[in-house]
């Protein structure tokens, strides 16, 4: 029988693999005359995570400027947030609309 014999296979080393950010987008709600304020304050706290002040406050933009933002998240968060908003605001009887913007 003859030995074995493991060839030794040279691996080069590790080459810098740079990952890139992905892009961002912003999600703004817009005001309209018919969903209530408190509706509003509960998807930016439920959706978006924000506290009953913050929420307030960004509520109070929308209203007063006619679009707030809600946060810059990656394309396909941002997407899906814009889903659940505009779902629920159906859901409940509402026109309530979000919309996506570069960052």
């Amino acid at each position: 029988m003859s030995p074995i014999h493991k060839s030794r296979t040279e691996i080069a080393p590790a080459q810098r693999v740079r990952l890139k950010e992905p892009p961002l987008f912003k999600v703004l709600l817009l005001n309209d005359n018919y969903t209530p304020m408190e509706f509003v304050t509960d998807i930016l706290e439920q959706v978006f995570r924000k506290t009953h002040s913050e929420a307030t406050q960004i509520m109070l933009h929308v209203h007063s400027r006619g679009s707030g933002l809600c946060g810059t998240y990656p394309h396909a968060i941002a997407e899906s947030k814009i889903d659940l908003v505009h779902s629920r605001a159906r859901t409940e009887g509402h026109p309530l609309k979000a919309i996506i913007e570069s960052a």
